[in-house]
């Protein structure tokens, strides 16, 4: 059997059948388009496409807070197609169907939406894909590899009137929408900086022994848009983040929590006007890692500057506790290692993403005002499947997502070319530095393309 998406595959002719699309299957599927609101109390039919680690809490969490019905698993791995079907098991007695082709998913007529957890080089392909099928999408974070493909995830859901969700869960939770209330409100002065963090603890990383590629893996497929390389089992297992073909480094991957956070606390400003980035692989030398372990950047929104310290080596630093997150504030701020802190004329503002909630201060430490917080998951996939029933738009929404993804992915181009600084036109979507825009476009695989026209 051939492995290549553009192979003419028995299980795939129903779908690409009705593509006028390049081999990935764009555009099939349009005539599905119809609005199909669903009552208040009907259940939302779901398929997860990527069944690991977060995919499987996503998903039984959708299941058991906000009302979700599973109908269907995808993975290219039987192991964690199986895991997964017995994990939800508890939640949802009524077993869903197991499928290795998310062509299959897309075509299928009993799913509603779809539930994108798969490495970040897969989230834009599988979202544009299933707008054009008809499916609503709540797709994790970062929600694209590269900021054209942001742009074109935008595109194919306005065009299809699809609701699609980021995985950026803070959006959803009380005490951060309290602490933007603070912020507009003008209680704080003047905020002329922001500052952000992601400072985590971790090791070197070491691929080791490849072993062997399992019966019925497509690892072409897994690959995707990427170059050809041979089967390595440590980047099926997590290893991908650590790859710049496959992911953006830690700040694509968790610090965007922050960086959209934030950007949502101050409003929404939209795209930064430059970047400047400062960074390297510092501490884990010579393992076999791409991205850096240090990493510094500076954003320009014109009315405020915007810094994120990004580390992954110091032992001392956490994320807030499951504890901490659930019951009390955090009491260590220095030692939070996901915290923003934004600095008005007036008052000073620290907030945990993730449930750390926040403190207002004032001069000699004194705190002004200080709530506690709770993770925002829950209320977040229950914002996902009301906004399915209702169309209306969700707290997440990509075109409000865009603006956070795309400052990051800038972050990253600066770092990548050397650690230089950068002035960006958003009305062009291009840099003053022509290899930074041609950054702005990931690089595809014959067969594995995205359409300009989507």
């Amino acid at each position: 059997m051939e492995t290549g998406l553009g192979s003419s595959v028995i299980s795939r002719r129903s779908f690409l059948r009705q593509s006028a699309g390049a081999a990935l299957g764009f555009g099939a599927l349009t005539a599905l388009q119809a609005e199909n609101v669903k009552g208040a109390n009907e259940k939302v039919n779901v398929a997860l496409i990527g069944c690991g680690g977060r995919g499987s809490y996503v998903l039984r969490t959708m299941i058991e807070e906000a009302g979700a019905n599973c109908v269907c698993l995808c993975d290219l791995s039987d192991e964690k197609l199986n895991k997964m079907k017995a994990f939800i098991k508890e939640s949802q007695p009524t077993p869903p169907r197991l499928e290795k082709d998310h062509f299959k998913v897309m075509a299928a007529k009993d799913i509603d939406a779809v539930v994108i957890a798969t490495p970040d080089n897969w989230h834009a392909p599988l979202t544009i894909m299933a707008c054009q099928a008809g499916k609503d999408v709540y797709v994790e974070k970062p929600h694209s590899h590269c900021i054209w493909e942001s742009g074109q995830m935008l595109a194919a859901a306005k065009k299809y009137n699809r609701i699609v969700q980021v995985g950026t869960q803070n959006r959803s939770k009380p005490y951060n929408l309290q602490a933007r209330e603070i912020i507009r409100s003008g209680k704080l002065g003047k905020i002329g900086l922001v500052k952000v963090f992601n400072l985590k603890d971790g090791g070197p990383f070491k691929l080791g022994d490849p072993g062997k590629q399992p019966d019925g893996f497509d690892w072409d497929r897994w690959l995707g848009r990427a170059p050809l390389r041979p089967y390595h089992q440590r980047l099926t297992r997590g290893g991908w983040h650590y790859f710049w073909e496959y992911c953006g480094g830690d700040m694509t991957d968790d610090g965007i929590h922050q960086i959209d956070l934030a950007l949502m606390l101050m409003g929404d400003p939209g795209l930064p006007k430059s970047v400047r980035a400062l960074g390297n692989r510092y501490i884990h030398k010579g393992d076999d890692a791409e991205v850096a372990d240090v990493l510094n950047v500076s954003w320009d929104f014109g009315s405020f500057a915007m810094t994120f310290d990004m580390s992954q080596y110091p032992k001392y630093m956490v994320k807030s506790s499951d504890a901490i997150r659930r019951k009390s504030i955090v009491s260590a701020w220095m030692q939070n290692s996901t915290r923003i802190e934004i600095y008005g004329q007036d008052l000073f503002m620290i907030l945990g993403r993730h449930g750390g909630g926040f403190v207002v201060e004032k001069e000699n430490s004194e705190i002004v005002e200080k709530v506690m917080g709770q993770a925002g998951d829950f209320d977040h996939y229950q914002d996902f499947t009301a906004s399915v029933k209702s169309r209306k738009m969700p707290h997440a929404d990509i075109s409000i997502a865009h603006a956070s993804n795309v400052s990051a992915h800038m972050g990253n181009i600066a770092f990548r070319l050397g650690n230089i600084g950068l002035n960006y036109d958003a009305a062009t979507n291009s840099f003053d530095n022509p290899a930074a825009t041609q950054q702005i476009k990931c690089s595809y695989r014959k067969g594995y393309e995205i359409p300009d026209q989507v």
